[in-house]
């Protein structure tokens, strides 16, 4: 029997809006909001664990820098922004989940110059299970490549984690649901790989760790992460331009996200891998600090 979808707009607790905490089912906007039509909108996507929000300043931190290169400011600063996601995350009592930080020009001006439009933001938080199911992430999940590309740094905010870049990743997440897989992999405008359509991608080479250099895509914070790690464990990290072939050299490939965590990757297409000892390691390493008191 299917799950029962939960709607997002129709559940209890509570949510930050705009410096205070609402009834969830009042948070609202405007339909002519300038963020729904031209996709001025910024956000984060954090996680809880054991209470805690991991890395919850970088987080906040990278929601500002994200509003300035959208050309807005956040009305509110990281310090405050760190108060009320602790509020929000107590206010639900949430132990281990999700936080989603947004902040969007509203209804105030109309058109593609919005100026004077209201900078809003909002924070949300729910209890999330793993992105993946267990048993699908023990053996690797299916992956295809998509279509869609990255865009170059010059013709998008790339380095931004703004709501309109990830309208390629829903479709090309929708087209490899779709045909029986679960993600897709992105490559970037000069043909090289780039990420999956929400994580980050690692290939292990011969007990080395390779990743993409993040010129035209988000520098993932668990990506960061997790490059520290294979470091303290003595794996020789490697930052560079990869070509799809390249994946015929990889013993093991494995995604990394806030909502992905370290997700092995089982095939790409015509490439199997398995989730190997370096991926496992990383795993076990990964969830050790997490889980780490404070």
């Amino acid at each position: 029997m299917a799950q029962k979808l939960i709607p997002f707009d129709d559940r209890d607790g509570f949510i930050w809006f705009n410096g205070q905490l609402v009834a969830w089912r009042e948070a609202k906007l405007h339909v002519l909001s300038h963020a729904l039509h031209y996709a001025s909108a910024v956000f984060e996507g954090e996680r809880v664990y054991s209470g805690r929000i991991f890395k919850s300043r970088e987080h906040s931190e990278r929601l500002a820098r994200s509003a300035e290169l959208l050309g807005f400011q956040l009305p509110f600063g990281v310090d405050e922004i760190e108060l009320a996601k602790a509020e929000t995350v107590k206010a639900n009592a949430i132990v281990d989940g999700y936080v989603r930080p947004i902040a969007w020009r509203g209804s105030e001006q109309m058109g593609v110059s919005a100026q004077a439009s209201r900078i809003n933001v909002a924070i949300a938080t729910w209890v999330w299970p793993s992105y993946f199911p267990p048993e699908i992430r023990a053996k690797g999940i299916r992956v295809t490549m998509s279509k869609w590309r990255r865009p170059a740094p010059d013709t998008a905010p790339t380095a931004s984690k703004a709501a309109g870049l990830y309208m390629i990743c829903t479709m090309s997440k929708h087209a490899a649901e779709s045909a029986g897989y679960q993600d897709a992999l992105m490559l970037d405008w000069r043909g090289q790989l780039a990420e999956a359509t929400g994580a980050n991608l690692f290939l292990v080479i011969n007990g080395e760790v390779h990743t993409p250099t993040p010129d035209c895509f988000l520098d993932g914070i668990t990506r960061r992460t997790v490059m520290e790690l294979a470091r303290r464990r003595q794996f020789k990290v490697v930052e560079r331009a990869i070509w799809p072939e390249e994946m015929a050299k990889a013993q093991e490939m494995f995604l990394t996200g806030t909502a992905a965590e370290i997700t092995p990757v089982g095939e790409v297409d015509q490439y199997r891998f398995a989730p190997g000892p370096v991926t496992k390691a990383l795993i076990e390493d990964f969830e050790r600090l997490v889980r780490a008191p404070a």
